[in-house]
């Protein structure tokens, strides 16, 4: 403990401060926290406490502490709109895909029904080929 006492003048009473240095926690606290705050604009940064007063202390700890948990959110905030971009370039990439597979579907059923009209198509003129020949082969033996 630290004792000073002073006369400010000699018609004044004496004025007397006691002060200890044994309590230092808090200021070894203070200069853990202080630190920059990148992500804080100037006027919302931390003010460096008043030493004297265990509540300047106590408030600028409480307020470098939300400034870590503001640093922490806008952490987070950027890593959950960078999934959010990744995750809108995939549903625009699977909508692609989407239309294709439906493009690729038309087309197959399109494609299906000309094999059928084909392979109809081709029987029915096989058909015809076999009574022509039978016709032929029927006019060349009454020849």
């Amino acid at each position: 403990m630290i004792t000073s006492t002073r006369r400010v003048s000699p018609d004044k009473s004496e004025v007397r401060i006691a002060f200890s240095l044994d309590d230092t926690s808090d200021i070894k606290d203070v200069e853990d926290l202080s630190q920059a705050f990148p992500d804080l604009e100037q006027r919302l940064e931390p003010v460096p406490p008043c030493m004297s007063l265990r509540e300047s202390v106590q408030v600028y700890k409480e307020h470098c502490r939300m400034a870590r948990e503001f640093h922490h959110v806008k952490h987070e905030i950027s890593v959950l709109e960078e999934r959010k971009r990744k995750l809108l370039a995939e549903l625009v990439e699977d909508e692609k895909v989407a239309v294709e597979i439906a493009r690729l579907e038309e087309e197959f059923q399109r494609l299906t029904e000309e094999n059928h009209t084909l392979v109809t198509l081709h029987s029915e003129r096989r058909q015809q080929l076999e009574r022509l020949c039978l016709t032929n082969r029927t006019r060349q033996d009454s020849s």
